[in-house]
């Protein structure tokens, strides 16, 4: 029996993270082939692509700042939008003295 062992980074992303994950290294990296595969645009991809690189790096800041790390997921997942986002860091920080 095989102990399957998960980085972190993968904890927080969702079925379809990992399943586009898939896809992106099938298609060698092709953007342009995962959008025809998705029936989307280029730039379409792109975006998700670039939201996935944010919610990985998010996961790397979680062992930090757990505080920073959960406003910043929201705002990755559209659950709060950035300019709120970056008040409420802004004004942690502030409360810690970090600023």
């Amino acid at each position: 029996m095989a102990i399957e062992i998960v980085p972190e980074w993968m904890l927080n992303l969702d079925d379809e993270d990992i399943s586009f994950i898939k896809k992106f290294l099938l298609a060698s990296g092709s953007l342009k082939e995962i959008a025809s595969q998705y029936g989307v645009t280029y730039p379409t991809v792109r975006l998700r692509l670039d939201k996935l690189i944010q919610k990985i790096q998010i996961s790397d800041d979680t062992a930090r700042e757990p505080y920073i790390a959960l406003i910043k997921r929201l705002a990755v997942n559209d659950k709060l939008d950035f300019d709120t986002a970056k008040l409420l860091i802004s004004e942690y920080k502030k409360m810690k003295g970090e600023l």
